[in-house]
């Protein structure tokens, strides 16, 4: 339950994160709404970490595969953005929760990981989804649709790599330097950024909010994953579906139709059997196995 409790809370931050960035993006360019995201959550680590940990925080073992992985995570937030400044929230959301089901088809080539009949049924079921959402009749435009997908993409790469490096490095160190990443990389584009007006005080605490956001969604993550085993938390994940969509009926008062609806739930059930494919071949692999029978045993 204390697992189940921090993943709830991790989805209602990030969630809150995007509506407020939804906001901030109809004035304030997107890149720099990002790189404040970045910076605001590299300053939380220093402030939280560096004390404890001083220079180890940043002592990898893969310092290549990191920067890869934080230009990936980089990637998946600008496209993730600015497909959600011309894209409904839920639908958003909703077209975001292909990554997992793209990263267990690439989890094959690249990982040499099984998918099995039910994980490619999964994908299948969840493509379905995707398609219903972005049906031509929906009047989603087609940039947001292929800016989420890409998101999806990009964020899919990074959670392969992010799974590599988890069993040699340490889960702090991988939280900073996806930080330090985008800061470092945004700063350089800062000079070119447009910024038409300075930001009112009221924008300003929102663009400090967001690296609030991430930072302690992250760690909230972090900390359920810490309490639950990833079979306990993967349905809980599909909350965030409900929370984007009660936020953008709030904020920006708009709820997906019964067609859309109807494709997130089919998304999330494409993850459902995903986690259950996964969980019965782990259950498959670990039972013991069967003994042979004495006259055809080996080693009598």
């Amino acid at each position: 339950m204390r697992g189940i409790g921090w993943l709830l809370l991790s989805q209602l931050l990030l969630v809150s994160m995007d509506a407020t960035a939804k906001a901030l993006s109809l004035s304030i360019a997107v890149p720099l709404l990002v790189w404040a995201r970045y910076a605001v959550h590299l300053v939380l680590m220093v402030v939280v970490f560096a004390p404890s940990r001083g220079g180890s925080i940043m002592r990898t073992k893969h310092p290549g595969a990191q920067v890869v992985r934080g230009l990936l995570l980089l990637g998946t937030s600008l496209s993730g953005l600015i497909a959600l400044r011309i894209l409904p929230m839920a639908e958003t959301a909703g077209l975001a929760f292909m990554s997992p089901l793209i990263a267990t088809m690439l989890a094959g080539p690249l990982l040499g990981e099984k998918v099995g009949r039910l994980g490619w049924c999964a994908i299948l079921v969840g493509a379905s989804g995707a398609v219903l959402i972005s049906r031509p009749s929906s009047h989603l435009p087609l940039e947001g649709v292929l800016l989420v997908l890409l998101s999806a993409v990009s964020f899919s790469f990074y959670q392969i790599l992010t799974r590599k490096l988890s069993h040699v490095e340490d889960s702090i160190t991988m939280l900073f330097y996806t930080a330090l990443v985008g800061t470092v990389c945004l700063s350089f584009a800062l000079p070119w950024i447009p910024l038409e007006t300075m930001p009112t005080l009221p924008q300003t605490l929102g663009i400090v909010s967001l690296g609030i956001y991430a930072g302690i969604g992250h760690f909230c993550v972090i900390h359920a994953f810490r309490h639950a085993p990833v079979s306990t938390l993967t349905p809980f994940m599909y909350v965030q579906l409900v929370w984007a969509a009660l936020l953008g009926w709030f904020i920006f008062g708009h709820f997906p139709d019964g067609l859309s609806i109807v494709g997130m739930l089919i998304i999330v059930g494409g993850g459902l059997l995903l986690s259950f494919a996964r969980t019965r071949r782990a259950a498959m692999s670990a039972a013991p196995a069967a003994p042979q029978p004495r006259e055809m045993s080996q080693t009598h």
